[in-house]
């Protein structure tokens, strides 16, 4: 008897069943060593295993919502400051790219005063009186490679409305300054060649000022006081982003003919610059050189005044803002990568607390016939589930702010996909690597040692 209790190689559970002959029956072939092969698993059962994972990890996020919501807090602020921050970088840019277009400063040389340098030029400089109205009929003489040319004379004055007084800039500017200038008309008319002849008391008034004088209401065909003189407003420029003196001032300011300012603003008829607007970026030292070679003879040979190409320095101030802009990227990212690290450290932990409370389910699994694998990828779906859920909202949170600060750009502020797409690949992606510990140590576990 004790011999049969210990032959366990017979297929009833304690060996061979009394009365049987042991081995395999005469004339019987020997059973084969090899396993059955398991039934492969349908597409559509593994879809619902899919589907009952993905459920069974918003159960377990429900079961522990403190440590979920924390957890959730870490990847929605990683995967929020990705969001935001890409697309907030791309607003500026296009902000300021609108912003230095604004400035219609593309192909223009500016003459502008030169200031001496030693004592010999302060003696040569009294010589001269320096760039004048009276110059401009030498200076502006028609060039086949000039386009145009934008004198422009600066006061700063106190206008008197029916409201009060108010300190302001007046610029002298002749009809064609705001085509030349990319200064748009918004309401009423801009100056005119007539206007110009006639020495017309007319002036155009910036968005800001106009706004700011009366109230919001229309001020075409208001008259204000400019140095005792009154002067009709005849339009109003249209609003623009500021990104020079010269914008700021037309907003903040008067546009009067330049032939009426040097009459009653400025009898000294002095000019603060003259652009010079080219029909080519190729022509620039041509044109260079003719400009200079004219102020020198309207100057009896003193070089008084001096050229700037204002594209190269526009071009060098951009490269300067792209640089800051790459750096404030770097900044923010390591800080949007340093939320989304600590994020999966928290994937990490509740993962592990999930597989310490879940033995007795992982054992009873495996018991059931469950593989390896498929508890490997059950812990590593519900690590997904997590993060995925946090990208979610932290996609949700982006776009809203997004969008409550699209007013404040010039093509609003539509949500970076790049971002977006990178922000979810990151967050998918540590949860993937934070998540593999837990899986393999619970893919690893023995039935027996898990149920004990």
């Amino acid at each position: 008897m004790s011999e049969r209790l210990l032959s366990l190689d017979g297929p009833g559970p304690f060996g061979t069943p009394p009365g049987e002959p042991d081995g395999p029956a005469a004339g019987a072939p020997p059973a084969p060593s090899a396993s059955l092969p398991r039934p492969r698993t349908s597409a559509l059962a593994r879809f619902a295993l899919v589907g009952e994972v993905v459920q069974g990890g918003f159960v377990e996020l429900w079961a522990h919502k403190l440590r979920s919501i924390l957890t959730l807090s870490l990847l929605m602020l990683g995967v929020f400051t990705l969001v935001v921050m890409t697309s907030v970088m791309d607003g500026v840019v296009d902000k300021i790219s609108t912003g230095v277009a604004g400035m219609s400063w593309d192909g223009t040389l500016l003459l502008v005063p030169k200031a001496p340098t030693t004592s010999e030029e302060q003696k040569r400089f009294a010589m001269s009186p320096g760039l004048r109205y009276e110059d401009l009929s030498r200076l502006t003489a028609p060039h086949p490679k000039v386009l145009g040319f934008i004198p422009r004379a600066n006061a700063r004055t106190t206008v008197r409305v029916a409201g009060g007084a108010e300190r302001v800039f007046v610029a002298g500017v002749t009809h064609d300054y705001s085509l030349l200038m990319n200064r748009p008309i918004g309401v009423g008319r801009g100056l005119t060649e007539d206007d110009e002849r006639r020495r017309s008391t007319v002036a155009v008034v910036g968005a800001t000022l106009g706004s700011k004088l009366f109230g919001g209401t229309d001020p075409v065909g208001r008259d204000v006081v400019l140095e005792g003189v009154p002067y009709r407003i005849v339009g109003v420029l249209a609003a623009g982003q500021i990104f020079s003196d010269e914008n700021y001032m037309d907003a903040n300011g008067f546009l009067i003919p330049l032939e009426t300012f040097m009459d009653r603003v400025n009898p000294g008829h002095s000019l603060d610059q003259l652009g010079v607007k080219l029909r080519s970026r190729a022509d620039l030292d041509e044109v260079t050189s003719v400009m200079v070679a004219r102020a020198r003879q309207a100057h009896h040979g003193i070089e008084d005044v001096e050229v700037k190409d204002l594209e190269a320095e526009i071009a060098r101030a951009w490269q300067r803002f792209l640089e800051q802009v790459r750096g404030w990227r770097i900044v923010l990212s390591s800080l949007a990568a340093t939320v989304l690290l600590v994020g999966g450290v928290g994937v990490l932990s509740v993962m592990l607390i999930s597989f310490a409370d879940r033995r007795y389910e992982i054992g009873l699994r495996k018991a059931m016939g469950a593989s390896d694998g498929e508890i490997l990828v059950q812990f590593l779906l519900e690590a997904l589930v997590l993060a995925a859920l946090g990208a979610f909202l932290g996609t949700l949170a982006g776009g809203a702010l997004c969008r409550g600060l699209s007013a404040l750009f010039p093509y609003g502020l539509p949500v970076n996909p790049v971002g977006m797409v990178i922000a979810w690949v990151v967050a998918l992606g540590l949860a993937l690597v934070f998540g593999l510990y837990p899986a393999l140590r619970a893919s690893r576990l023995s039935p027996m040692e898990a149920m004990r």
